[in-house]
């Protein structure tokens, strides 16, 4: 058994161990918990309500799709390193061995006062609790001359399916000398170092084909990104003239983009002709979770960060991409974290069982090229009114190739352990 799958299972027995309790509270009627969403942070939920309750809570999981694809290792698909297969999980082996329900629709609405989630076919499904985890949603208004219709002209690919295998064959169809442009995302987003992890893959596969003459330019609207200095390191190592990082002070801000003809026009230059061109918009939190009035003006929910409960609704706790983590970043490793908070904190007010103060761990590797892979990551806890950093590391610059090589293989360790967590 590998280091990481050892952690995670350990990580899940404990949280398992205070479901052995008391009666649930409701009498003879078990109380019902309804998760909306089956990514990291809803599938994790509803698994370990259900299993840990031992039948004692009725838990039903919203979603419409029948398998999911991660964002979690979709770079290494652009790359070459995964296959689409390999990333894609069904619910099936989850549901049973667990013993939750599965409803495949999409949820429209939440009835805050009825206490109802309502489903696309128009029914209802009631609930004495409501895990929301509904991801992001994009803000497609926030690239001048971009929206929803240009995602297919020009992709995000930051919802992984169809999108990821759409961005891989645009990036195959690069011509030599070719020039690719992203423009990357503003604070707070999904995988803070996602984007940068990308456009490694995206130079890896020009550079393995014979297309080292092709350029890709990064307009970033922040002054800083996660693991820069290990990134930039990488990318002149690696890719020596491939990859040119311009931030809001070189590049005076993205003026405006026309998929037509695939131009970009930043205050100091404009980008013609553009082989590809990569917009990942600003991001919030998903539609059903914002039009529940569980989001603050920042577009994403405050929680509790003892619980994960909602601060606007103490029967709605919200986990994964959606929530406002505090120090955390909006990983899958974090959502899987704070489900299980949410998980035993549900257990414990519906049946009786014992809690114990919420502890939270996330790491976030990022592949720059075959066998050189760094991480970030930390422990976490509820201080000061916020998910708190108590210790956090990351790899550092200058590092051997052996020590490199080993944090690949630990990144796909933790890969086969948490899905193997989250849909077996």
């Amino acid at each position: 058994m590998s280091i990481n799958r050892r952690r995670m299972l350990q990580s899940a027995g404990a949280f398992g161990l205070a479901a052995l309790a008391a009666p649930p509270v409701f009498g003879q009627a078990k109380p019902r918990v309804v998760v909306v969403g089956g990514g990291p942070g809803g599938v994790t939920a509803a698994k370990y309500i259900a299993k840990d309750s031992q039948a004692r809570i009725d838990v039903v999981l919203v979603e419409p799709q029948r398998q999911f694809t991660t964002c979690f290792h979709s770079n290494l698909f652009l790359g070459g390193y995964r296959s689409f297969e390999s990333i894609t999980h069904g619910y099936d082996k989850v549901s049973a061995a667990s013993g939750f329900r599965m409803n495949h629709q999409a949820a429209s609405r939440v009835d805050r006062d009825k206490k109802e989630v309502l489903l696309a076919d128009g029914s209802r499904v009631g609930y004495d609790r409501l895990v929301l985890s509904p991801g992001i949603d994009l803000k497609y208004d926030s690239v001048p001359g971009w929206g929803r219709e240009h995602e297919e002209t020009m992709p995000h690919a930051w919802r992984a399916g169809p999108q990821t295998q759409l961005l891989r064959r645009r990036l195959e169809a690069v011509p030599a000398k070719g020039v690719i442009v992203m423009i990357a995302p503003p604070n707070p987003y999904r995988c803070p170092p996602g984007p940068y992890e990308r456009v490694s893959m995206m130079a890896h596969v020009l550079k393995a084909s014979g297309r080292a003459d092709a350029k890709i330019y990064v307009l970033d609207p922040k002054e800083t990104f996660s693991k820069q200095g290990l990134f930039q390191e990488g990318w002149e190592k690696h890719y020596p003239g491939m990859v040119e990082w311009l931030g809001p002070k070189i590049h005076d801000g993205i003026k405006s983009v026309d998929p037509k003809t695939n131009t970009v026009v930043t205050g100091f230059e404009t980008y013609r002709d553009v082989a590809l061109v990569n917009v990942i918009p600003a991001q919030m939190a998903g539609a059903i979770a914002r039009e529940a009035g569980l989001a603050n003006a920042s577009g994403f929910c405050p929680i509790d960060p003892a619980s994960m409960r909602s601060t606007m609704d103490p029967t709605i706790y919200v986990v994964g991409d959606a929530c406002i983590p505090g120090d955390m970043p909006k990983s899958a490793f974090s959502a899987n974290s704070q489900a299980k908070v949410a998980a035993l904190m549900v257990r414990g007010e519906l049946t009786g069982a014992s809690t114990f103060p919420a502890r939270y761990t996330n790491t976030c590797w990022s592949l720059i090229e075959t066998d050189d892979t760094v991480k970030v990551g930390g422990r976490y806890e509820a201080k000061d009114g916020k998910i708190a950093a108590v210790e956090t590391f990351i790899s550092q610059t200058g590092e051997s190739a052996d020590l490199r090589k080993q944090t690949q293989a630990e990144n796909m360790g933790w890969y086969s352990a948490i899905t193997a967590d989250m849909f077996t």
